[in-house]
């Protein structure tokens, strides 16, 4: 279980993270010194970097807690409430990002490509939305999962 939990918790903090540093410090700095096409150019290189270790975390958190879950916990029907709400809000996280990933992402890398700004910003405006929402819920569910056993 320790391997399986390093792993857990080592996925869950280079995704939630990274999306806090992006949204917490890498956005407002970017909006305060880069014109509009420099910063949709800034941010389809970002994501091109990012998204594929979310893609590897989204895997490993899939893997360990699912593996910790029909191991240790001896399966969804033995798991106490607060991991099945973790469970829950996990899921619904990697639905937003894949949503992010191929729909707004792909929209705004074709309009990086194509120099077509005002698509690239209401497709990065999405994005934004969207992982403001993911952060939200990420920042939860690991209150979920620091403290749940201890209240819920």
């Amino acid at each position: 279980m320790s391997i399986a939990l390093t792993f857990h918790i080592l996925a869950i903090v280079i995704w939630v993270g990274g999306m806090f540093f992006a949204y917490m410090a890498l956005r407002p700095a970017a909006a305060s010194v880069l014109e509009p096409q420099q910063r949709l150019t800034l941010w389809s290189a970002v994501f091109a970097r990012f998204f594929p270790w979310v893609w590897l975390a989204v895997i490993s958190i899939l893997a360990s807690g699912y593996w910790m879950l029909l191991g240790p916990f001896g399966g969804m029907a033995n798991a106490p409430i607060f991991v099945h709400i973790m469970n829950g809000l996990g899921l619904l996280m990697m639905a937003i990002f894949a949503y992010v990933y191929f729909a707004p992402y792909r929209q705004l890398r074709q309009a990086v490509f194509g120099m077509r700004w005002q698509e690239g910003g209401k497709a990065l405006s999405s994005i934004r939305t969207l992982i403001g929402l993911n952060l939200s819920i990420g920042l939860i569910t690991i209150a979920i999962g620091a403290g749940g056993k201890y209240f819920l």
